[in-house]
């Protein structure tokens, strides 16, 4: 009888929690705050690979109390940072946001182009003008943060932060209240003119109290005994790359401090870049009052010493699992601040990544697993074909993001026939037995190749700013630049598959294994808040999660 009673009492509070969802989801009330977390680097099996690892308040907590999504995709390639952070926020994908890759090769010039780089602004809080000169200039489409701003007339605040510039300018969208991120040449929190004309006293003072420093002056040991990190291989192998002085990648790294004195970025390849950031969001979301006003406002923030970390040391690494368990015992912490300072119901977050990442090559190559680089020699071969059959080994510009970009100019000086060359290249490339396969991107629609490879090379196809023919490389193919450590930027499930969780605000527990795309991101938060969709949005709100 107890045990009956106990079930109905269950279900009553089940009922209601769900009821009381749908009533604060329909009567057009908002929560006080929207923290959006983007890890970066972070493949969805990194949420069960550590699981036993993590405690109760970080990830288990958003496992436990907010709604996952274990199916979720990236829906175009390359799958690199700057398009994960713009696609999330906008809904969109490269072919409509103009984001079409960290950087990209300018077809008239020639030349590179960084996504944020915009030398029309000053920057501000450093006298480097590559580290500050940034702007969202680039970015084509509206983000989720920038129709907040408009559906409250302003007066909702966003803020972004980020290690890295394009994750916080990017995500924080054309008209934030500020975009921070950090500057290698002074261990500083920066900004751009774009934003504002002075760094804000806060920023200044959170700079003054020197935070990297005091993270990193004991160095980087375990934070578990280095014998119960069973889900990782051993911690000297030979294609991890080590960071700082360490000459070798081992722990404990001791000399991190020193090293900082002399490199200040060495902090991004460590689990405190990611503590650093996190404390700064703290120190915005106080400064600015974030939560406090009568519109909902944004913080978005990227943990970007995740990727860092996995691009030195590769996914198998015990480095990349304890910089998880940090992280997670960091999230514990940042939410309790949350609870505390927004009010534990009050505060709505969404937690996913920009993108996954491979196994290192030698980890595949030393467990039998089929891997190798697609591109070591490759430029060299086909500029000696091209050379062969058109007197002319300067026909190819560059390889940037498995795509290849011809010298259109030069093509035209010597009135070649494009689609010859075209034609050479790709024949050349299909013969290579580390290419799936090669495409003219004018013609994918058309070209045999199996879904959902297809689909995502057309959304990540900017016929102004992508390359001229895209490479699908074998599964486990890597650049050379990646002969230690790892990289991203492929269709497959290792870079393409990520975690998706909400918490918080209007949010029911539970889970699903349903189809769902980084795209459906942007359009889930605008029906979640009542407001207009991003300009080029292409997803779909998540029924699951507003509940009708």
């Amino acid at each position: 009888m107890f045990r009956k009673i106990q079930i109905f009492v269950l279900a009553v509070a089940t009922f209601g929690n769900v009821s009381a969802q749908k009533s604060k989801l329909n009567s057009g009330e908002r929560p006080k705050l929207v923290v959006g977390l983007v890890v970066d680097q972070m493949r969805w099996d990194y949420l069960y690979r550590f699981e036993k690892k993590f405690g109760e308040g970080g990830f288990k907590r958003l496992l436990g109390e907010g709604y996952s999504f274990n199916n979720v995709h990236i829906p175009y390639i390359p799958t690199v940072t700057a398009i994960g952070h713009t696609s999330i926020y906008t809904g969109s994908v490269p072919s409509i946001h103009g984001i079409a890759g960290n950087d990209w090769t300018d077809k008239a010039t020639g030349k590179n182009v960084y996504c944020t780089t915009d030398d029309s602004v000053n920057p501000i809080g450093t006298d480097n003008r590559r580290n500050g000169s940034h702007s969202p200039k680039n970015l084509w489409s509206t983000t989720i943060t920038d129709q907040l701003r408009i559906a409250s007339n302003f007066r909702s605040k966003v803020v972004g932060v980020s290690l890295k510039d394009r994750a916080s300018i990017l995500p924080a969208g054309h008209n934030p209240t500020g975009a921070f991120w950090f500057d290698d040449s002074a261990g500083n929190f920066i900004t751009s003119s774009y934003y504002m004309n002075e760094l804000p006293k806060w920023v200044k003072d959170f700079n003054d109290q020197k935070v990297p420093e005091k993270l990193l002056a004991n160095g980087w040991e375990t934070a578990l005994p280095i014998n119960q990190y069973t889900e990782s291989t051993a911690d000297n192998v030979e294609w991890e790359y080590p960071v700082g002085t360490a000459k070798e990648p081992v722990f404990p790294y001791k000399n991190l401090l020193s090293d900082y004195a002399t490199k200040k970025g060495v902090i991004r390849t460590t689990p405190f870049g990611n503590t650093l950031t996190l404390k700064f969001a703290e120190a915005a979301l106080d400064n600015y009052a974030l939560g406090k006003g009568t519109e909902t406002d944004f913080l978005a923030i990227n943990l970007a010493s995740t990727d860092y970390v996995g691009h030195s040391y590769g996914p198998n690494s015990i480095e990349v699992e304890d910089t998880y368990i940090r992280l997670d015992r960091d999230l514990a912490a940042f939410f309790k601040m949350l609870d505390e300072k927004v009010g534990k119901n009050d505060y709505l977050v969404f937690l996913s990544a920009d993108h996954g990442g491979a196994n290192a090559e030698g980890f595949l190559r030393a467990n039998k697993i089929l891997g190798g680089f697609f591109d070591e020699g490759m430029e060299k071969n086909l500029g000696a074909e091209l050379e062969k059959k058109y007197a002319n080994s300067k026909l190819i510009l560059g390889i940037d993001n498995y795509q290849i970009y011809l010298n259109q100019n030069l093509i035209k000086e010597k009135n070649l026939d494009e689609e010859a060359i075209k034609t050479t290249i790709i024949d050349n490339l299909n013969k290579d037995p580390r290419v799936l396969y090669a495409v003219d991107l004018k013609k994918i629609g058309s070209s045999a190749i199996p879904e959902p490879i297809k689909s995502r090379a057309i959304n990540g196809y900017n016929w102004q700013r992508s390359g001229d023919i895209q490479i699908i490389s074998h599964d486990g193919m890597l650049p050379t630049y990646a002969k230690k450590g790892t990289t991203h930027s492929v269709w497959n499930s290792y870079d393409s598959h990520i975690p998706l969780i909400f918490m918080g605000w209007g949010i029911k527990h539970g889970e699903s294994n349903g189809d769902y795309y980084m795209t459906d991101i942007a359009p889930t938060i605008s029906a979640l808040l009542h407001i207009e969709f991003p300009s080029g949005a292409v997803g779909k709100p998540i029924t699951e999660v507003i509940g009708r």
